[in-house]
């Protein structure tokens, strides 16, 4: 609301994080979706597919980096791309990064923050519900070079609303956690990782890309519909009393119809409850009456 006027345009790549639609919404600009693809590991499309979207109205690229639903890394050349974009239309770059602490691929992190020659026109947005596993105290940072962004920012500021004390609290404690904290976590995840993306691939008709951060994957199911068949296991599937409870991924697809066999998946789980559902979510797919075999 800061950077954006009524009927402005963001170019998000999909599947995203589905409050991006009613954050913008609120600020009266329209989210206009480019697909990626399961198949190619939801990498970043060609710069020819941005520029198809890009109009008169278009202020702004946002992308979360690592990425929510997928786990997604964007590479050094995908960021280079994104900055090239934003130079040449003189774009916003608004970018999510609140898992940048959770990336498995030995390579240095690139934030839109490194990226030359856009200063002015980055906003990062930060968090401290992902770093340590806080959900729900939505206290964070917007960070920009751009003074006007930020004078403007500050008008909201000041408006009389603020995160709960006790969420104030305890994000200011957290702060002062041990450089041990992280790594244990890290490490933690790195197993939960391999465990689930492992036990998925090995699930007949299943099929999930090796997420290369944040603590979530998107997987590909033999299945008609995802939504159903989630609901399916919630409600008549059970296996030997317990069950499996899934986000149908096409709730972070806006293109009608993508998505629609595949769900989103947090490995949030010790790893034992993890390889339990990775057994109960086979038995659920091997009698799911609307079980889908590829030819």
């Amino acid at each position: 609301m800061a950077c954006l006027n009524p009927g402005d345009e963001i170019i998000v790549p999909e599947p995203a994080y589905a409050n991006y639609m009613a954050f913008a919404i609120s600020a009266g600009a329209k989210i206009r979706t480019i697909a990626t693809s399961i198949e190619e590991g939801f990498a970043l499309p060609k710069v020819e597919k941005f520029e198809e979207l890009i109009n008169e109205r278009t202020r702004a690229i946002m992308i979360c980096n690592p990425n929510n639903p997928t786990g997604y890394l964007y590479t050094r050349r995908e960021m280079n791309q994104i900055r090239d974009l934003v130079k040449k239309y003189d774009l916003y770059l608004f970018s999510d990064e609140v898992y940048r602490e959770y990336i498995y691929t030995g390579s240095p992190y690139i934030s839109a923050m490194h990226l030359h020659g856009i200063e002015n026109n980055t906003v990062l947005i930060d968090s401290v519900s992902k770093r340590y596993s806080e959900c729900g105290i939505r206290i964070g940072a917007l960070i920009t070079k751009n003074e006007e962004i930020r004078k403007a920012v500050m008008k909201f500021c000041q408006a009389r609303l603020s995160p709960p004390l006790i969420g104030q609290i305890v994000a200011e404690a957290s702060l002062d956690a041990p450089e041990s904290y992280y790594r244990d976590v890290y490490d933690e995840y790195v197993e939960r990782r391999k465990c689930l993306i492992d036990g998925l691939n090995r699930i007949p008709g299943v099929y999930s890309p090796i997420p290369m951060g944040a603590f979530y994957t998107v997987a590909k199911l033999p299945v008609d519909d995802s939504e159903k068949f989630c609901r399916w296991c919630l409600e008549e599937f059970n296996y030997k009393g317990e069950t499996v409870m899934m986000a149908p991924a096409s709730g972070f697809y806006t293109t009608p119809g993508a998505g629609i066999n595949q769900v989103r998946i947090a490995y949030v789980l010790k790893r034992k409850d993890l390889e339990r559902a990775l057994v109960i979510l086979e038995k659920a797919l091997e009698e799911y009456p609307g079980r889908v075999e590829e030819e």
